[in-house]
């Protein structure tokens, strides 16, 4: 059957820490709570609450290793980027991806680099078309 499964949408800071545990890779509260509190304030109870939470809507697994917790993202960053992009071009400029690119690129200055980047995947994705 091609029942979707429901997709959640991290909020900001469960997007955060997603990004730590994309980088790091499996870490205790600890280690991610030491991360976050560089940038910025918030406490040990309120990481382990975002984690709990994240556990919860399945976008952290948690094992348990010498009677620590360790928490991992449930899904590779390409997966949970990807399906947020789907989202907003859906939600947002109603599946049209050239609205979304447009204000993409007149809401920042990007730089050379990432123009070309642009058109180099531009380039590919058209040399995959049928």
């Amino acid at each position: 059957s091609m029942k979707t499964e429901p997709r959640i949408q991290p909020t900001p800071s469960e997007l955060d820490i997603l990004q730590i545990l994309w980088s790091r890779g499996p870490s205790t509260v600890r280690e991610i709570h030491e991360v976050m509190s560089e940038s910025k304030d918030l406490g040990y109870t309120s990481a382990l609450k975002l984690l709990q939470i994240m556990t919860t809507k399945g976008l952290v697994t948690r094992t348990e290793e010498q009677r620590a917790h360790v928490y991992e993202a449930a899904l590779p960053a390409e997966k949970t980027k990807q399906q947020m992009a789907a989202d907003v071009l859906q939600r947002v400029f109603r599946g049209s991806a050239s609205q979304l690119m447009q204000h993409a690129l007149s809401g920042k200055r990007s730089s050379k680099k990432e123009i070309e980047e642009i058109r180099r995947l531009l380039d590919e994705y058209e040399g995959k078309l049928p």
